[in-house]
C-alpha cells in the first residue's frame, strides 16, 4: 500500500508541473528551421572601446555556432540570415576599494543594439535597439588593472554572446 501512496503522489507532482506550464529553458527553440546560413559582419563599435568589435563579434560566431550548428558565411548574398550590431556604449566603474583607497572591483556595461533578418522571408525575427549585458570583476592583490581588464573583457564577451544567442534561440 505504502507503494501506490509514494506512486500516485510521484504522479501528482509530475502532473502538476506538466499541467502549470512549467518547462526547461533551452528545451524549446524560436529559431527559424530554415536559417542554416547567416551573414554577421563586425560589429560596429561606437564606444571607443579598442577592439572590443571584434571581441564580441568572435564569441559571438562561436556560440551561435556551438549553439544552433549554423554556418557563418563571408557573403550576405549567401546567406539566410543576417545578425547586425552595434556596440554603443562601453562602460568600466570601480565598485569597490581597498583601505588605501584603490579600486579593486570594478563593473562592466555594454550596450548593444541587435537586428537579426529572416533575408529568406524577409523579416525581422529579433531586435533590442538597448541589449544591456553588465559583468563585474575583481583586481588580485599584485595584478594590475590593464591585465585583468583584458582578462575581463574576453570573459565578458563570452557571457555577453552567450546570453545574446539564448535571446536568439529562445525567443526572449
Amino acid at each position: 500500500m505504502k507503494f501506490w501512496k509514494k506512486y500516485i503522489v510521484w504522479l501528482l507532482v509530475v502532473g502538476s508541473l506538466t499541467a502549470c506550464g512549467y518547462q526547461l529553458r533551452g528545451k524549446g527553440s524560436f529559431w527559424p528551421p530554415g536559417l542554416k546560413k547567416i551573414y554577421l559582419p563586425v560589429f560596429k563599435n561606437s564606444s571607443g572601446r579598442y577592439e572590443l568589435d571584434l571581441k564580441l563579434t568572435r564569441s559571438l560566431v562561436n556560440e551561435l555556432v556551438a549553439r544552433t550548428g549554423v554556418t557563418i558565411v563571408a557573403d550576405q548574398k549567401q546567406a539566410d540570415g543576417l545578425l547586425l550590431g552595434e556596440i554603443l556604449s562601453f562602460k568600466v566603474q570601480p565598485i569597490a576599494f581597498s583601505a588605501a583607497g584603490i579600486a579593486t572591483r570594478f563593473k562592466i556595461t555594454v550596450i548593444t543594439s541587435i537586428v537579426f533578418t529572416d533575408l529568406i522571408n524577409q523579416r525581422v525575427i529579433f531586435q533590442d535597439e538597448n541589449f544591456i549585458y553588465t559583468e563585474e570583476y575583481e583586481i588580485p592583490e599584485g595584478l594590475d588593472f590593464e591585465t585583468m581588464e583584458n582578462r575581463a573583457l574576453d570573459q565578458m564577451a563570452e557571457k555577453f554572446a552567450r546570453q545574446l544567442v539564448v535571446s536568439l534561440v529562445e525567443g526572449f
